[in-house]
C-alpha cells in the first residue's frame, strides 16, 4: 500500500477525522485539545489519529494536505483547516452549517429549540423585554411578582426572537405573553400568576 492510498484512507475513514498530537483524552498540545473541545461543544462524533506515532504519516500529510501544522480536521474527506481555522468557524456559525450540510449533525429544530429553553431554567419565564427593562405591563408584573416572592428565575426576551415567539404559542398552545413555566411544565400568563399570588400560592407552586 502506498503513503498515499494509506493517508487518503486514514483520511475517510471517518466522516470527522481529526490528526492531532496525542489522544482526545490527553492531547499532547493546546491546539490539538482545543480542537478537540470545539467537536465536543458542537456533539460531533470523530475518530482521531495521533500522528505522534506515526512519523510517515505525520510528514506525507503535510504535503497530502498542503498544510504544514497540526491538528488538522478532516469533514468527509475534506481538510477544513488547523485549530485557528475551527475556532473561527465555530464563533461564526460556520462550523455548525457545515456539519448540517454534510449531514453530520441534524438540524435542530424550533421545537427542539424551544423544549431546551424551557427547561434550561427551573423557573423559566418568556417575557417581552427583559426584567430589568420589561416591554409591557403583564411582562412587568409578573417580573414584580416573582422578585417580591423572592423567586429566583431566568428569563428569555421573546421580541428578540420571531420564530422563539412564534413557535412557542403553538408549543404551549397559549397565544399570549407572559409565559411561565416550572420545570418544562406552562404555569400560565399573567392572570394565573397574579391569582396564584393573590393566594398566597405562588411560591409553593414554583417549589414543589
Amino acid at each position: 500500500m502506498t503513503l498515499t492510498s494509506r493517508l487518503e484512507s486514514l483520511v475517510n475513514s471517518s466522516p470527522v477525522m481529526l490528526f492531532m498530537k496525542g489522544k482526545p483524552t490527553e492531547p499532547k498540545c493546546g491546539f490539538s485539545g482545543k480542537v478537540v473541545e470545539i467537536l465536543r461543544e458542537e456533539k460531533v462524533k470523530f475518530e482521531t489519529f495521533d500522528i505522534l506515532t506515526d512519523e510517515e504519516v505525520r510528514q506525507g500529510l503535510k504535503v497530502y494536505s498542503n498544510w504544514s501544522s497540526y491538528p488538522q480536521l478532516y469533514i468527509k474527506g475534506e481538510l477544513i483547516g488547523g485549530s485557528d481555522i475551527v475556532l473561527e468557524m465555530q464563533k461564526s456559525g460556520e462550523l455548525k452549517k457545515v456539519l448540517i450540510e454534510k449531514g453530520i449533525v441534524q438540524k435542530e429544530t424550533i421545537e427542539d429549540r424551544i423544549k431546551s429553553l424551557i427547561t434550561s431554567s427551573p423557573v423559566m419565564l418568556f417575557m417581552k423585554g427583559t426584567p430589568d427593562a420589561p416591554r409591557c405591563g403583564f411582562s412587568s408584573k409578573v417580573v414584580n411578582a416573582l422578585k417580591e416572592e423572592g423567586v429566583s428565575f431566568e428569563s428569555f426576551d421573546i421580541l428578540s426572537d420571531e420564530e422563539v415567539r412564534q413557535g412557542l404559542k403553538v408549543f404551549s398552545n397559549w397565544p399570549t405573553f407572559p409565559q411561565l413555566y416550572y420545570k418544562g411544565e406552562l404555569i400560565g400568563g399573567c392572570d394565573i400568576i397574579m391569582e396564584l399570588r393573590d393566594n398566597g400560592e405562588l411560591k409553593s407552586t414554583l417549589s414543589e
